[in-house]
């Protein structure tokens, strides 16, 4: 079985965001959030940065918010990686997997919410592969921003047995902008 220290953060250190930075720029190269972006998200409690490590090095990353009322609470995946070099082994869904438990315990939430970007290419199916095999139920709705040129399909991770998606997908993104939205607001 793979070990995989998880971690989350509430809060900014910058000592081991220096050690998850660089997987976070290897597999977002472009459209990431700015650094000084997600040290905001934490220090106003809107986000949280989550590190998985073998020994003490950092294999994966992610970016996380939470969304609604407390009790119809989404978790928000804005980010996900794993180094690439380590990719293919279980890693990625064994961190999504601590993830939702660390969710499920601190947060009661019900469903994690993503958004993959819906351009037909290869790298999109293969993403869109791994979000399916993960449990992801991906969306009819495409979304398309006015400050990013491609389009995002939303999927969702249905939590609770009772959970169901009323639209094709569009109320999804109202969660996913209302996190974006957050993020980029001045103070």
């Amino acid at each position: 079985m793979m070990d995989l220290t998880f971690t989350t953060l509430s809060h900014w250190d910058q000592e081991q965001w220096n050690q998850l930075r660089p997987i976070y720029e290897e597999a977002f190269p472009h459209g990431a959030k700015p650094e000084a972006i997600l040290h905001g998200m934490l220090d106003r409690g809107i986000g949280f940065l989550h590190g998985g490590y073998q020994g003490t090095e950092a294999v994966t990353m992610a970016v996380t918010g939470l969304a609604g009322p407390a009790n119809d609470r989404k978790l928000i995946l804005d980010y996900m990686a794993v180094r690439q070099d380590l990719r293919g082994q279980g890693l990625g869904r064994l961190f999504l997997r601590q993830i939702r438990d660390w969710a499920i315990r601190e947060h009661g939430i019900n469903a994690i919410i993503l958004e993959a970007e819906a351009e037909d290419n290869e790298v999109n199916r293969t993403r869109l592969q791994f979000w399916q095999q993960c449990g992801f139920i991906p969306t009819d709705y495409v979304h398309t921003y006015i400050w990013v040129p491609e389009p995002y399909r939303g999927l969702v991770l249905p939590l609770e047995p009772d959970f169901e998606l009323k639209d094709n997908g569009q109320s999804l993104f109202r969660y996913i902008t209302a996190l974006h939205e957050k993020a980029y607001r001045k103070r």
